[in-house]
């Protein structure tokens, strides 16, 4: 037996329980902490002081008037989480950060590929004190590749990941998706290998490990039957327009 159905009326999701450090910003790393808070985990968001998230002041559109308005971008990004802010340039700040992170189950970040360990915050600075950590570090080109340092922003990623190739009107220029598509795709991909390690830790010695998710490899798995059929023909898709397959 698989058990009974949990109350849909509860309180309690199934990741109750997990403690997520969010030193995340914007859109793809808040959108996968989003869905972890949603699963029922604690999420602990980490922000600057004074301004916050930089996405708090994207309006219009908002909610609220004076001191608790908050743009609707925000708002869309960053529910079931609570609030702090910590000066992570300054010695003192980190310190505060690698005390939750001695507590956290979960960690992630989307700053520029290095600057965690500059910080000394990386997965490799942490995990001794807590070996259970799953740190998930998400950024364009991922922490390997040939491209680690470059910038990344998500008409980039969809132009790189092949999207903008075979989106517009036929014989038309190529055209970005409207919705942040490589963000909000790398965002699932993120919280699908969190539950995975954490699944693993649950299952396995205990131990966490450290997750390296990229926008482009995100795009790119996206592409589908687009690729296949690139690959099995050798002649690019061109722009589909409403056509459908």
């Amino acid at each position: 037996m698989v058990g009974e159905a949990r109350d849909p009326e509860s309180d309690v999701g199934p990741l109750d329980g997990v403690t997520v450090l969010d030193l995340s910003r914007v859109l793809v790393g808040p959108f996968c902490t989003m869905q972890l808070g949603d699963l029922g985990a604690e999420v602990i968001k980490v922000e600057r002081p004074g301004q916050g998230d930089q996405t708090r002041t994207w309006t219009p559109p908002a909610f609220g008037e004076g001191e608790g308005k908050e743009s609707a971008y925000y708002v869309s990004v960053n529910r079931n989480k609570r609030s702090i802010q910590i000066d992570l340039t300054t010695e003192s700040g980190r310190a505060v950060v690698r005390d939750l992170a001695r507590e956290a189950d979960v960690l992630v970040e989307n700053f520029r590929v290095g600057k965690m360990a500059d910080w000394g915050l990386d997965y490799g600075d942490l995990v001794d004190e807590n070996p259970g950590l799953v740190y998930c570090a998400i950024s364009g080109y991922g922490e390997w590749g040939p491209d680690r340092d470059k910038p990344a922003y998500d008409i980039m990623m969809q132009a790189r990941g092949g999207f903008m190739s075979f989106t517009g009107v036929e014989g038309g220029p190529p055209v970005r998706i409207g919705v942040a598509l490589a963000d909000v795709g790398a965002g699932m991909y993120a919280t699908q290998a969190i539950l995975a390690a954490l699944l693993e830790r649950e299952l396995g010695d205990g131990r966490g490990q450290k997750i390296d998710v990229s926008l482009l490899d995100g795009q790119a798995a996206w592409t589908s039957y687009m690729a296949t059929n690139y690959f099995a023909s050798g002649e690019p898709p061109g722009r589909m327009g409403s056509k459908h397959p």
